[in-house]
């Protein structure tokens, strides 16, 4: 059986019907399932069963059944939040409860860390451990992200197989219950079927123009084409990137949302929310190579192929 945890959410419910498609059903769903707008993103899907999130650790400690992988993806993703008790909890206690149950029961571990712990890049963004305690979060959720990176490496009961990965900024379908944290892309489509323009954040930094703020972003279809490549081949464990490898700006983003539906682009410019303005990457890039070097060889949608899909077939279907 193959167990994913946030299988009601957005990248997670996703590789559910990835699976599916590739003929696994023999899948446990695991989230908090009160959620009426996310049912949609599981109720179409094959699955065995489900299991509340606060159930989780005690079953999966105590089950008899025989758990090929654990893809946890579940996590609280709001980077607004600034409470370090709820991501403590959420991100940081729970993933390390089932990492030790992984560990003790010998399970596969893939696992959801963030690009959002690089900070401002200081140290780069090469997915090397030995960086990893250098890092520098700009907000609690990168610093749970991080924390739980940390305490993994220096672990010496793993599970048999382990992956930890460091998502860049991820869109695509299943994301439209995120609210303020879906993508821009998402945020794009629905502003200009509003009022027929976008709307992006004014650079506050001198070094990048109105719009020329950089970003990695990655199409969800590669996520979940990456997330069942690890499960099948399992190559050395580790802490991954997992992005597209190319920064794109915001305008390209833009734009090319309003080439896909057939418009010409109207776009302006408003302040970055002040409680996010002092928080804000304006450039992430992942380098790919070290998963590109255990011989994962599917090319990556570009930003142009990513946008054309996700609104034609998707958000316009």
């Amino acid at each position: 059986m193959i167990v994913i945890t946030g299988a009601a959410g957005f990248i997670a419910s996703y590789l559910v019907g990835h699976l599916n498609e590739l003929g696994y059903e023999n899948l446990i769903l695991v989230d908090d399932f009160s959620r009426a707008d996310k049912i949609s993103n599981y109720s179409t899907k094959k699955f065995l069963k489900k299991i509340e999130r606060t159930e989780f650790a005690a079953w999966l400690e105590n089950t008899n059944e025989t758990i090929d992988i654990v893809f946890h993806l579940g996590a609280r993703t709001d980077t607004t939040e600034m409470s370090v008790e709820i991501f403590d909890e959420l991100n940081l206690f729970f993933s390390q409860k089932i990492w030790t149950v992984c560990s003790k029961k010998n399970i596969p571990l893939i696992y959801a860390s963030s690009a959002a712990t690089y900070g401002l890049g200081e140290f780069g963004y090469e997915d090397k451990h030995e960086i990893i305690s250098k890092l520098v979060p700009l907000n609690p959720y990168g610093e749970s992200k991080n924390d739980f990176d940390k305490w993994v490496i220096e672990q010496t009961e793993k599970p048999p197989f382990w992956a930890g990965l460091k998502f860049f900024n991820v869109y695509g379908p299943n994301e439209n219950h995120k609210g303020r944290m879906a993508s821009v892309i998402l945020h794009g489509f629905k502003q200009i079927k509003l009022n027929g323009e976008i709307k992006l954040f004014k650079s506050h930094n001198p070094n990048y123009t109105d719009g020329g703020q950089l970003r990695d972003f990655v199409y969800v279809k590669d996520v979940a084409n990456v997330c069942s490549y690890l499960m099948t081949e399992k190559p050395a464990s580790g802490i991954y990137n997992l992005g597209s490898g190319k920064a794109r700006t915001f305008l390209d983003l833009a734009s090319l949302t309003f080439k896909s539906l057939g418009l010409e682009a109207n776009i302006s410019f408003i302040d970055t929310p002040i409680d996010i303005r002092d928080k804000y990457q304006y450039f992430t890039e992942a380098n790919m190579s070290k998963l590109l070097e255990t011989g994962y060889n599917k090319d990556f949608y570009s930003l142009e192929e990513g946008i054309h899909d996700y609104i034609t077939n998707h958000l316009n279907s």
